[in-house]
């Protein structure tokens, strides 16, 4: 009988010490009632919860939130056994480069358009924080890309959960990329850019260029070229342990960096040397959250349009 008293005590002692870090977006101020819903759905539980202080800036300033029990943190500064983010995958891919190599497992609320990696909905939130506190539920290991070059402004953030892309800086003439893995060469590609994708990043910019969708378990890493001058050139998937070395030329002399997004200019004798990093990113997922699901539900295949 004593056993049976103290094993419900022992599992809400661990439900009382579970820490959420909460990252989210500063603009939809339309969406604010599912922030207030999860909050409210973390305080029900007696969750442990810090937030980042730009969204909390936000939150309290723009929307008018009372939060007077949760930690902020800037930066990377934070600790916690699940991170959320709320809102779309550009919110999860920031919240994801500030997780870095922490191991903490990411779980992704879409409050924005698409949502492959966020693919948790609004109303999908309290039975989804059910199954995080009856341990129900998967985490997904996804691999993520490493820049190497002689530039200090990009190697500040030399990480992508997507891609990685090279793009032409100006607005009419193509760019040449000599293109090798492991130091065998490959082709010259003439374009306005190239791609290099992640599994996770094989349903983003890169399949909206002609890219292959590639599940995410497949260790493997795609290069789609962005309006490529030849018809013939394809893309191209390769083992995600080889290495992949550009080298640019352009016209103007220097061309964009894209980074999950975020672009830098660089200069055209810049040696760019692209391989997987050492570390992984966990991304949580519903037990009956397949990538299948997904396809089917966020590109509508089979739906019948007519």
């Amino acid at each position: 009988m004593m056993i049976g008293k103290i094993m419900p005590y022992l599992r809400f002692i661990k439900q009382l010490v579970m820490k959420f870090a909460i990252f989210g977006n500063a603009y939809q101020v339309q969406k604010a009632a599912y922030a207030e819903r999860l909050f409210c759905l973390l305080a029900q539980r007696h969750a442990q919860v810090c937030v980042s202080s730009e969204y909390y800036q936000f939150l309290t300033t723009r929307l008018k939130f009372d939060m007077p029990h949760v930690e902020l943190f800037d930066g990377d500064d934070f600790t916690a056994d699940m991170v959320i983010s709320i809102g779309g995958d550009g919110t999860f891919l920031k919240s994801a480069a500030r997780v870095g190599r922490k191991g903490i497992p990411i779980l992704g609320i879409n409050i924005g358009r698409l949502g492959f990696l966020a693919d948790i909905s609004p109303e999908e939130m309290e039975e989804t924080v059910n199954e995080i506190y009856r341990q129900h539920y998967k985490v997904e290991e996804r691999s993520v890309l490493q820049l190497q070059c002689d530039d200090v402004h990009l190697m500040q953030a030399p990480y992508a959960l997507n891609e990685i892309a090279v793009l032409k800086r100006d607005s009419s003439s193509m760019i040449t990329i000599h293109t090798a893995i492991n130091g065998a060469h490959l082709t010259t590609y003439q374009a306005d850019g190239l791609i290099v994708a992640t599994p996770t990043g094989s349903t983003a910019y890169s399949l909206s260029v002609g890219g292959p969708i590639i599940v995410p378990h497949s260790k493997t890493i795609s290069i789609t070229p962005v309006a490529p001058h030849s018809l013939n050139v394809r893309p191209i998937v390769i083992c995600d342990d080889w290495e992949i070395t550009l080298d640019v030329e352009s016209r103007s002399h220097n061309f964009l960096v894209a980074i999950d997004g975020g672009s830098s200019t660089c200069r055209e004798t810049t040696r760019l040397s692209i391989s997987r990093a050492d570390y992984s990113i966990k991304v949580v997922k519903r037990f009956d959250h397949t990538f299948f699901d997904v396809l089917r539900n966020k590109l509508m295949w089979g739906a019948d349009v007519r």
